[in-house]
């Protein structure tokens, strides 16, 4: 189960440093290709379909400028073949807008996959600014 956990936390990585990076095939890589997926873009209509939900990353990877974003305080939930981390986003470094998220994931082929991602405002802030994901990723 401790690895599940540490899988988990780094598929949800991998997830954020594709975001960051623009990298539409690592991207494409971890969205599950056999369950149905769908995504929540904050502010944006719900989109339901891996190609639908993929050409939204397309266009947001694309873009001459994105987001700085930073994933904080990730906790992921195991139930099985499913879980899901919830987490902070901040947007445009310490000072930026803070956001809310969930991600989804199930496991194909033994690989951590996600099927939801959902973001929206929240005038929280994250428990720790210091605890990003990527000091929580076990490789």
């Amino acid at each position: 189960m401790g690895t599940d956990r540490a899988d988990v936390l780094a598929a949800n990585q991998f997830f954020y440093n594709a975001f960051t990076t623009g990298d539409i095939k690592g991207m494409a890589k971890i969205w599950a290709e056999k369950a149905p997926v769908a995504c929540a873009h904050p502010g944006a209509p719900l989109l339901v379909g891996r190609e639908v939900v993929l050409d939204s990353w397309n266009s947001i990877l694309d873009a001459k400028v994105r987001p700085e974003i930073l994933c904080l305080d990730p906790l992921p939930h195991l139930l099985g073949e499913t879980a899901y981390v919830t987490c902070y986003e901040q947007l445009g470094g310490n000072s930026g807008t803070v956001l809310l998220a969930t991600n989804v994931f199930t496991k194909e082929g033994g690989t951590w996959r996600i099927v939801h991602h959902h973001a929206g405002p929240t005038p929280l802030r994250p428990r720790s600014g210091a605890s990003s994901a990527a000091d929580q990723v076990l490789h």
